[in-house]
């Protein structure tokens, strides 16, 4: 017995997978997830494409949960899909197990499937070992609307959060952290108004907090607590936090700063706590002396103070700006959400960024970045596509190419340095004067390999590419006939899909 999915009558909703996504979003609203998935659809609006195009979405939540002291985390999910997200979370440095609950047609046609996670979470909840155990629905539970709004707030003490990650639901994999930070804070708010909860372990100041929004590299909040002190202001928990007693810190500030701009759910819980709200970072010379105006306004603190602290910052940055210039070239994208950032600091380094490309949508905190680096002649595309990527570097003809891995492999092969985003650019510090100089030493040095591209492209010219890759006695047998046969059969399936659409 299978349950199959809208229009089809013979594929169990088990053996697809995140490419299925338009039947399985169908199911999944047929199910009763209507309400999840709108509420994802206005967080995280799509477009100008609607697929994902960095990896599994729920990889981000899964991260942000494994970074968590004494947080659990279980998956419920295809076996494909649970082993690819925990292989890829311990090659990013996971040290923890990660739960799972598998099913089979069976137990998501008859609820069984439900009734295996809630036993699994009553069996793991220890509070001797947990404060919380968080349980991810991905694509296909979502899809079959297993509850996880049913399962218990909290067993023995610990508390228990529910969330789903479908990939036809949630654009990128940095969006998700916003999933589950969202959840956690909005279970967090919940406990703060129902009573006194316990104090942080971390050290307590007597001063206002601003409360950081968005992963960054760890000396950052330390950079930005130095910026903050002339104003009498401590830099607060960093959300998605470390440990839940930090979220009632994280709720317990002055202020919030959305350094990544896109944590729409997080957001909505600091503005129902009663928090402002600004965007941008103290990234290069003008953008910082421009939030720290704006945090100064927030916090009501006095002129003449936000003027002594914009003098005790902005003459270091300045000269670590002018002990680091950049000049070349340089395109950029990524999927991180701080790509803006970066863009303002390379052009502060004296770049030229024609182009800044990122796969996160556009936000009301992020729109003092994308103005100023519009009026400094650089085009800046919100959820960018691999193909708009591409098509940039190939528009500009950058002397570096910053992007995700196929930018920079599609860079590298028209002999164009490049360097992985990820890895390479927002694992630096970005802040104040420690980021001012951070990227002139890794930019500059790739920018001066162009030599070494050139001879490898040299060394390795004639060895063909696509059908002719390699090297060849003779021309390989293609065989057009084939691929036209085959191309029929594609087109009349996505007439067929289209026909079915208009249904």
């Amino acid at each position: 017995m299978t349950r199959t999915t809208p229009d089809t009558d013979d594929r169990p909703i088990e053996g697809q997978g995140c490419h299925s996504g338009d039947e399985l979003e169908r199911a999944a609203r047929e199910a009763g997830a209507s309400d999840v998935l709108d509420r994802y659809a206005e967080d995280y609006p799509k477009g100008p494409h609607d697929k994902p195009q960095s990896m599994c979405p729920a990889f981000g939540s899964l991260r942000v949960g494994l970074r968590m002291k004494r947080v659990a985390t279980v998956l419920s999910g295809s076996a494909c899909c649970v082993y690819g997200l925990t292989f890829v979370s311990h090659f990013y440095g996971a040290r923890r197990s990660v739960g799972y609950v598998p099913f089979s047609s069976e137990t998501l046609v008859t609820g069984k499937l439900f009734e295996d996670i809630r036993d699994s979470v009553h069996e793991m909840a220890d509070p001797d070992k947990f404060d919380a155990i968080v349980v991810t629905n991905l694509c296909v539970p979502t899809a079959s609307g297993v509850p996880l709004r049913l399962l218990p707030k909290e067993i023995n003490g610990v508390r228990i959060v529910g969330i789903d990650v479908p990939g036809f639901g949630i654009p990128t994999h940095a969006e998700a952290k916003d999933v589950l930070a969202g959840a956690m804070l909005a279970y967090a708010r919940e406990e703060v108004a129902a009573g006194p909860v316990p104090a942080p372990e971390a050290r307590v100041t007597d001063r206002p907090t601003l409360t950081l929004l968005g992963e960054m590299f760890p000396a950052d909040p330390m950079t930005i607590g130095a910026l903050l002190a002339p104003l009498g202001i401590a830099a607060g928990p960093v959300v998605p936090c470390r440990e839940w007693r930090e979220l009632y810190s994280a709720l317990d500030c002055g202020g919030v700063a959305a350094i990544h701009p896109f944590y729409t759910a997080a957001v909505r819980e600091f503005v129902a706590a009663g928090r402002p709200v600004i965007g941008s970072a103290p990234v290069g010379y003008e953008g910082t002396a421009a939030w720290l105006e704006a945090v100064g306004e927030s916090f009501g603190i006095d002129p003449a103070r936000i003027a002594e602290a914009k003098e005790a910052a902005l003459p270091r940055i300045a000269e670590a700006l002018a002990a680091a210039p950049i000049a070349g070239r340089i395109t950029l994208s990524g999927y991180e959400g701080s790509e803006l950032l970066v863009a303002r600091l390379l052009i502060e380094s004296g770049a030229d960024l024609p182009y800044v490309g990122t796969a996160c949508p556009k936000t009301r905190f992020s729109a003092e970045d994308a103005a100023w680096l519009e009026a400094r002649g650089c085009r800046v595309r919100y959820r960018a596509s691999l193909e708009d990527d591409v098509a940039a570097m190939q528009e500009f003809q950058p002397d570096l190419a910053i992007g995700t891995t196929p930018v920079v492999q599609k860079a590298k092969e028209l002999g164009v340095p490049g360097l992985y985003y990820t890895n390479l650019i927002s694992a630096r510090p970005l802040m104040g004067a420690a980021g001012a100089g951070s990227l002139a030493e890794v930019v500059n040095a790739a920018m001066a390999g162009k030599g070494r591209m050139d001879r490898m492209r040299a060394f390795f010219e004639g060895v063909g590419a696509d059908d002719t890759a390699g090297v060849w006695e003779g021309a390989p047998n293609l065989r057009p006939d084939f691929r036209r046969q085959h191309q029929k059969k594609l087109d009349k399936a996505a007439r067929a899909r289209a026909a079915q659409e208009m249904i």
